[in-house]
């Protein structure tokens, strides 16, 4: 409110400065009429003297006295009336003044009414400072959006975006971002370890091949990638390799830095395999045909439990990779089969089931 306070005093001091002088009487023009008197009284006194040395006569100096008198005469009644403005004219143009001053507000007033917006509440300047950080996100993300759809081959803009679309779960967009930085900026072992857990998540946590060519890659820049690490261990336990992700997973603990975020993850899954497998020890100390039947008893419960309904995606593509890894192709081959059916109204298990078929070389099994 303060603020159109001094908006209004200031614009009424502007608007008097101005008319301030058009609503003063002009100031009246002085005559100098006492040296004009003494001029022509100088000219009658020069007449007196003309006429006694006979200079002129009797006639021509009554008519030079008349004129000098009617000179005089005229000089000194011009002192009896004002030099300066008029009266009508000094109220037309205080009246100008007055409009003037009434109208330019109103005009002002009814120009911000048309094209302002008088209902719109203040906005502190806290307030705006503040602002809605929501929002001032999405117009930061559409803008880098945009600058990308212009400049495509910009790696490090890629890079910036990719590990936004992975924090707002769009998975497959975050992929291909990171397969654009990697493309455009160079590969490293943190964009290849964000583009497979991208593709993973894509895949609804199956580790697809693709993650396992991006995993080996970042593995390749730098072994001790805990990201890297932690998804190859994923893999081993779809593989059927629990023993060997178990073991991933304490070599990645032992190797965890004190306080590092990612440890209570990893606690929680080396947890639950711990809990649904068996004693790996046992079953490394079998016979050969012993644990290979070990093993196989092991999937054939698993494919049991499936067959019973349910099942994740996680379970089914844990149960194909064992039963092709085992030679089991026909089961192998129905176990998707299955898996496809049940898993059918999922846009990303059905995606996935189609990578992994692909990437073990199973066929459809036949109606």
């Amino acid at each position: 409110m303060l603020i159109w306070i001094i908006f209004a005093a200031m614009t009424g001091a502007a608007v008097m400065a101005v008319l301030w002088p058009l609503g003063r009487r002009a100031p009246a023009l002085s005559v100098d009429t006492a040296g004009a008197t003494a001029l022509y009284r100088a000219q009658l006194a020069e007449i007196d003297r003309d006429l006694g040395r006979k200079l002129i006569g009797p006639a021509e100096a009554e008519a030079a006295k008349a004129e000098a008198a009617r000179r005089l005469l005229r000089e000194t009644a011009s002192e009896a009336v004002p030099a300066g403005e008029s009266e009508p004219a000094l109220r037309r143009r205080r009246a100008a003044s007055a409009i003037a001053l009434s109208c330019v507000p109103l005009l002002a007033l009814l120009i911000y009414g048309a094209y302002g917006s008088p209902s719109v509440p203040d906005q502190p300047l806290a307030a705006r400072m503040k602002g809605n950080p929501a929002q001032d996100f999405e117009l930061a993300l559409a803008r880098i959006e945009a600058h990308l759809a212009a400049n495509p081959t910009d790696g490090k803009g890629w890079n910036v975006l990719a590990p936004v679309y992975l924090r707002q779960g769009r998975f497959d967009d975050a992929a291909k971002a990171f397969a654009n930085a990697v493309r455009y900026d160079g590969a490293t072992t943190e964009r290849l370890g964000g583009q497979a857990e991208a593709q993973i998540l894509a895949a609804s946590g199956v580790v697809t091949a693709a993650a396992r060519e991006s995993l080996a890659e970042a593995l390749k820049l730098d072994p001790a990638n805990p990201r890297a690490r932690f998804f190859m261990a994923i893999a081993q336990e779809q593989d059927g390799q629990v023993p060997a992700a178990i073991a991933s997973l304490k070599a990645l603990l032992a190797d965890a830095p004190a306080e590092a975020p990612w440890t209570a993850t990893v606690r929680a899954r080396l947890e639950g395999l711990e809990r649904s497998s068996p004693p790996s020890d046992a079953i490394a100390s079998l016979p050969e045909a012993e644990r290979m039947t070990a093993i196989r008893g092991m999937v054939d419960g698993l494919a049991a439990r499936l067959a019973e309904g349910g099942g994740s995606l996680a379970d089914w593509s844990r149960l194909i990779r064992s039963q092709a890894v085992l030679g089991e192709r026909e089961a192998a081959q129905k176990s998707l089969s299955t898996a496809r059916q049940r898993l059918a109204s999922d846009q990303a298990a059905a995606s996935a089931l189609e990578g992994l078929r692909s990437e073990l070389g199973l066929q459809e099994a036949a109606p």
